[in-house]
């Protein structure tokens, strides 16, 4: 637990700051930030606030789909969009292409160690993870099925709203993936086993939110992004 709560607050903040760094990057970012500038673009509001409220509203979803929260699933609603706030105040976009690249690197790196350290917390997925594994929970659907269906569905009204689609987006949906697997497994916190459980046991036949949430945030499937 010492190490858990600082590890999750510390994820939060760091995935806050590198979408910051891709939002200011101005190359394309992932489906749910195009939805989120797109919205923006709409009503006035900042990005970061808007991640806030899509994401409270996201996780009404997750009523019907039986879905139970966690603190982690809490505290994303609650601190990523002030820390993409945060990071829009102190970043600005860089007058060169080149700077722009390193910039949008730079955030998908740090995004994809901030993934790791906040889902590798094992306090409960984040409201977009939960939607999917929700999603699969009922409908019996891969994963990345349902991750697709409407990640690409949040890209389209937020590109039609002016969201920023580009160079990035592609760059996001087939990089993300491949980067949370090799961060998940270094940073997640190992489970704890049951008193007297074998180590060589076999593992449950229904996997936990947490462990359902980074099946969710590391996908094999292309355009999967990451958790949210």
């Amino acid at each position: 637990m010492l190490r858990r709560i600082p590890q999750l607050l510390i994820g939060l903040v760091l995935y806050g700051i590198a979408d910051a760094m891709m939002i200011r990057a101005a190359l394309g970012v992932d489906p749910w930030t195009v939805f989120a500038q797109g919205l923006s673009h709409l009503t006035g509001i900042g990005i970061g606030w808007l991640t806030n409220i899509v994401g409270l509203l996201v996780l009404l979803l997750w009523i019907p789909l039986r879905q139970r929260p966690g603190i982690g699933t809490v505290l994303n609603i609650l601190l990523i969009g002030p820390s993409i706030e945060l990071g829009l105040w102190l970043i600005q976009t860089p007058p060169e292409l080149w700077q722009r690249i390193l910039l949008f690197t730079g955030g998908l790196l740090l995004l994809a160690v901030a993934s790791g350290l906040y889902i590798g917390s094992r306090f409960g997925p984040g409201p977009r993870d939960g939607l999917m594994t929700g999603i699969h929970a009922r409908t019996g659907w891969p994963i990345w099925v349902g991750r697709t269906i409407v990640e690409v569905t949040v890209l389209g009204i937020g590109w039609l709203l002016g969201g920023d689609v580009g160079f990035g987006t592609v760059a996001f949906a087939i990089l993300i993936g491949p980067l949370c697997g090799v961060t998940l497994p270094l940073l997640a916190v190992p489970e704890r086993r049951p008193a007297g459980a074998s180590p060589t046991a076999a593992p449950p036949t229904d996997a936990s939110p947490e462990d359902a949430s980074l099946q969710a945030a590391a996908p094999t499937h292309p355009t999967a992004a990451a958790p949210h």
